[in-house]
């Protein structure tokens, strides 16, 4: 009777349960072998980056640079062309160094042949360079110190100290050109003539 039993075969769970087991496992070992090598790659994304910003900076620094080395040669050739030097040696041929201020007696006239201009200093003491030429026709026009006025031999127009006219046909004053005081030395720059419609007090320059 005892030879007659048979054994209870194994529950059909617990068999299953122990052959999922592994995969379970191995799908773990899947999950950390993934985890570990994402690391390396995120680093390698991060290097691309670093170097980009780099290269963008040293861009940035070569074109400024460049940007001043190019003005500071072109500061160079301006200074060194001969035009230049030439224009500078005009623009100083052109401002005519009267005298001390002390060689002018009030209410007197100076002729300039160098810059065809007259200085005139007022009773005041202040300064006007009168361009000599009548603004009539373009006549050149003496100062007649016995009538103290400037008389054009063409036409007859007359002016008096200031340039301001006393007769006709002249349109208006004579011309002036720019005075101007530096230690003591009376300086006209007669570069460029200057057109006026009447005298005014502040266009006469004072010591």
């Amino acid at each position: 009777m005892t030879r007659g039993r048979r054994r209870k075969p194994r529950s059909g769970k617990n068999h299953r349960d122990k052959r999922a087991t592994p995969t379970v496992t191995a799908d773990r070992s899947k999950d950390a072998v993934s985890g570990t090598a994402a690391s390396p790659g995120t680093s390698g994304a991060r290097a691309p980056a670093a170097q980009t910003r780099r290269s963008f900076l040293t861009t940035a620094w070569l074109w400024l640079g460049g940007i001043a080395l190019a003005e500071y040669l072109w500061l160079a050739f301006e200074f060194l062309r001969p035009g230049s030097r030439s224009e500078a040696r005009e623009a100083s041929a052109a401002v005519v160094v009267a005298g001390p201020v002390d060689r002018f007696e009030p209410n007197s006239v100076t002729p300039f042949q160098e810059g065809r201009f007259y200085l005139a200093r007022l009773a005041d003491g202040s300064f006007l360079a009168l361009f000599r030429e009548c603004t009539h026709l373009g006549c050149t026009v003496p100062w007649v110190a016995e009538e103290e006025r400037f008389i054009c031999p063409c036409h007859a127009s007359a002016y008096d100290i200031t340039g301001t006219v006393l007769s006709p046909p002249a349109p208006r004053p004579l011309d002036l050109y720019a005075v101007r005081i530096e230690h003591g030395l009376v300086k006209v720059d007669t570069s460029e003539p200057i057109h006026r419609r009447s005298f005014d007090p502040s266009q006469a320059v004072r010591s």
